[in-house]
């Protein structure tokens, strides 16, 4: 109690009450641009995955990706251009002998020898061209006709599929075509048949950067012909 100015006691006032509600605690909210690339995933700052990572992992691997196939595209490309310096500087002769045949010298041979040789070379561009006629010794019946040329061929296989086809052209189609061993000079060979009056002709041929030919073999089997043309080809061609 206390007294008032009039002398009167009356009842002391209460102290005063603040209301001012009490400051909430500031969060510790999580920076915008973490460093790591954690985001918070919610209101609770929790830490959501790190999407930054994941994609900065597509990143590396698509790197490595590209960079694997730029390499591969550089080996092909190392391994093409050796093989086009190892083949380019081909040369084709016809010796009288090959692969036990001997060289048909007379003008029936040379004549259609010549014919083909030049029908041929205008489908392709040729630096040299050759035309031959072999024979069995005493059986003429199995002659051999070669055609073919030399020059420096970005397509080896296109090239030979193109005289396959001019042959088809003049012989009738040539079916079957398969490709055979080619042998140590490498490069590709292909064999197949045409029509004839006495029944199927072999036909095979091969091409590399630096020469094709394409030659006909009546009288035997498309895998006899294809090792005789390997045996020829051992004898006729040269680097």
């Amino acid at each position: 109690m206390v007294d008032d100015i009039f002398g009167q006691r009356r009842a002391a006032e209460p102290e005063p009450v603040d209301v001012t509600p009490p400051a909430r605690p500031q969060s510790k909210r999580e920076p915008r641009n973490r460093p790591d690339g954690d985001e918070p995933d919610g209101r609770d700052g929790q830490r959501g995955p790190r999407r930054s990572n994941g994609r900065r992992t597509r990143r590396v691997v698509a790197g490595s990706l590209v960079a694997a196939v730029g390499l591969v595209g550089t080996g092909l490309i190392g391994s093409t251009t050796v093989e086009v310096l190892r083949q380019k500087d081909a040369t084709l002769t016809a010796p009288a002998e090959a692969a036990g045949l001997v060289r048909d010298d007379s003008e029936d041979a040379r004549t259609t020898a010549e014919y083909l040789s030049t029908a041929f070379a205008a489908g392709i561009d040729l630096d040299r061209s050759i035309g031959v006629v072999y024979s069995g010794r005493g059986d003429e019946r199995r002659s051999v006709l070669l055609f073919g040329g030399t020059t420096l061929l970005w397509s080896p296989e296109r090239d030979l599929d193109t005289l396959l086809e001019m042959l088809g052209d003049e012989q009738g189609t040539v079916t079957g075509i398969r490709e055979v061993p080619a042998g140590p000079y490498g490069g590709v060979m292909k064999c197949g048949a045409t029509p004839t009056d006495d029944g199927d002709m072999p036909v095979c041929g091969w091409a590399d950067h630096g020469s094709v030919a394409v030659a006909v073999f009546p009288g035997r089997s498309v895998d006899e012909s294809a090792k005789l043309l390997t045996e020829l080809r051992a004898a006729m061609q040269r680097r």
